[in-house]
């Protein structure tokens, strides 16, 4: 969990890790997103939103922690939703998250 956390941190100093909806929506139409991480508590209505977005978009969708985990990681109190513009980051991320799940 601290390894995630940490890599999540490096991630956003490297600016390829976007916090929060209007940075997700706005990495998603510019086509920099390549994956979405959601806080499990985040709303019905965020989750409707990017789950669409992201079947329309081609964009792998994972549903992980919750907001205080997440804002936690990216130096934050609350965050429901992440983007991650890097491919090879976002590949490295699934591993790491599908081995603590």
């Amino acid at each position: 969990m601290n390894d995630l956390i940490s890599f999540l941190g490096i991630g956003k100093k490297a600016n390829i890790v976007k916090a929060g909806e209007y940075k997700t929506e706005e990495s998603i139409k510019s086509k920099k997103c390549n994956l979405i991480i959601l806080a499990e508590d985040a709303s019905d209505n965020t989750k409707k939103k990017f789950n669409k977005l992201a079947k329309t978009n081609n964009i792998e969708f994972l549903v992980y922690g919750n907001k205080e985990t997440l804002g936690k990681a990216l130096g934050r109190h609350y965050i429901s939703i992440i983007a991650v513009c890097d491919k090879k980051f976002s590949d490295t991320l699934k591993i790491k998250i599908k081995c603590i799940t």
